[in-house]
């Protein structure tokens, strides 16, 4: 399972990539679960990357399909990989497909190789749809990949919403669909065998990684030890 790490500067991610962390998530963390960060602090990340890991980025939640379309266009014409997008506050499913739809395309115009991962929050009241739901949504979109992630930074983390069956479950789904499964929601050291276990392809995270909790600085330290929590034991791979 690869750790991804979210950077809210270039020195973020400088310390990301010194800790080992396999994808660099551009992300202001100021600004709620998917705080997208500006577009000079993008740069700045991609920069200090320097193609050495995947950068990804958030784009927050999508309010018009004209808005997240550019969006999808500007951060990936700027080097982000991936662009993270989601639905709170979106109640009809016709408008949630055609948001991802938007965003789909506003990627691809920023960059032919680019994606989105569409973004289900465990701990949304009455969502438009459910994380499995949005599943058959990226699907259908041409998504390249789904995360299901907490919005309250503050609240549960995610072990504490679902259970580790169901966890499995749900990316033995994605997987099925074709889509990379991707998990996050304050996750600690100790979260992240449950997602190795679960079969997630990427656990994210930000606090977990920081001095000083998730509105203080990426430590490369703090990166490294959670990159061995995300690697099986030796007698898993004996």
């Amino acid at each position: 399972m690869q750790l991804l790490v979210s950077a809210a500067s270039a020195a973020d991610a400088r310390a990301a990539v010194e800790g080992g962390a396999d994808v660099v998530d551009a992300k202001n963390p100021a600004a709620g679960a998917l705080g997208p960060v500006s577009l000079e602090t993008l740069r700045g990340i991609v920069e200090a990357v320097n193609g050495a890991r995947l950068v990804t980025a958030a784009l927050g939640d999508a309010r018009t399909a004209a808005a997240i379309r550019e969006d999808a266009r500007r951060f990936t014409s700027l080097g982000a990989r991936l662009v993270k997008v989601g639905f709170a506050g979106i109640h009809q499913p016709a408008d949630v497909v055609a948001l991802a739809t938007a965003a789909v395309r506003g990627a691809r115009d920023g960059d032919e190789h680019a994606g989105v991962v569409l973004v289900a929050y465990a701990d949304a009241q009455h969502p438009a749809f459910s994380a499995t739901d949005l599943l058959g949504v990226a699907s259908e979109v041409g998504a390249a990949g789904v995360l299901l992630d907490t919005a309250d930074k503050s609240g549960p983390r995610l072990t504490d919403l679902v259970t580790p069956s169901w966890l499995a479950d749900w990316v033995d789904r994605a997987h099925q669909a074709g889509l990379l499964a991707a998990v996050a929601g304050r996750l600690r050291s100790g979260d992240l065998p449950v997602a190795r276990h679960a079969g997630a392809d990427i656990a994210g995270v930000r606090g977990a990684a920081c001095d000083g909790g998730r509105s203080g600085q990426v430590s490369a330290r703090s990166v490294r030890d959670l990159c061995a929590w995300c690697r099986p034991p030796v007698e898993d791979v004996a």
